[in-house]
């Protein structure tokens, strides 16, 4: 893959975030919110946005995303939050634009790619925690202090704050997904979700390439059937009764 193309389109992240951060008001979706095309981006008849979600004040703290409407039928579509792991992996950096977000970087181009997430569902990439690509801290001792138990917390406000500038996702049927070290942040978050008693559909969670006992009630494999990545190690996890895999 040429970085070439993928430099070019994070520096055209670069420049929305500065706008938005002169543009953006309150909790409001604003037009800055909005991604015209990137640079090499080929003609598409889905909508972009991207932009930050503060979920903290004081110190001021903020997560940034990259949100991709589904293709066709978006209103009908489910909500995905994609999480990567690491812990330091961006998730725009590798999920959307590396693995399986709408666009390819070839050569000095973006091509559509056929396996991209987006063709069944409305996508959210989210950079998290804060530290991780364009999110960050105000106060620079949270890089060494964070963990997986305020990444969770972190994430919840994120949903929260973001469900308002997107009121029209609020009931929609919401997956968590994720791989590597994401098979920590996923299924925190969604026992938080749960926990919490928060204002979430949430339907289940999704984790790439596991190797560590869970605990679920029924484990479908999806990669094949909807063809949505180019590899076979999805798996739908829902809640309900318990079962045991490794």
């Amino acid at each position: 893959m040429q970085l070439q193309p993928l430099l070019a389109v994070l520096k055209s992240i670069a420049l929305i975030i500065i706008i938005q951060e002169i543009l953006l008001n309150g909790d409001s979706i604003s037009e800055a919110a909005k991604i015209t095309s990137f640079p090499g981006q080929p003609p598409v008849n889905f909508q972009q946005y991207s932009g930050y979600i503060a979920v903290s004040k004081n110190p001021k703290r903020q997560l940034f995303y990259y949100f991709v409407e589904a293709e066709a039928n978006p209103d009908s579509k489910p909500l995905v939050l994609w999480l990567n792991g690491g812990p330091g992996c961006s998730s725009i950096g590798a999920g959307a634009f590396c693995e399986h977000g709408p666009f390819k970087p070839i050569g000095n181009t973006l091509l559509k790619n056929d396996y991209s997430w987006n063709k069944e569902a409305n996508m959210i990439y989210l950079d998290s925690p804060a530290g991780v690509g364009f999110s960050y801290s105000a106060n620079k001792s949270f890089y060494t202090e964070v963990n997986d138990e305020k990444t969770a917390q972190d994430n919840l406000m994120f949903l929260k704050r973001w469900f308002i500038q997107f009121p029209n996702y609020k009931n929609r049927a919401f997956f968590i997904t994720g791989e590597s070290y994401g098979g920590h942040y996923v299924p925190q978050l969604a026992q938080l979700i749960v926990q919490s008693k928060a204002s979430i559909n949430l339907k289940g969670i999704a984790i790439q390439v596991m190797k560590w006992p869970i605990q679920c009630v029924t484990i479908q494999h999806i990669g094949d059937k909807f063809k949505l990545m180019e590899t076979s190690a999805l798996f739908v996890l829902k809640y309900g009764e318990k079962c045991q895999t490794k």
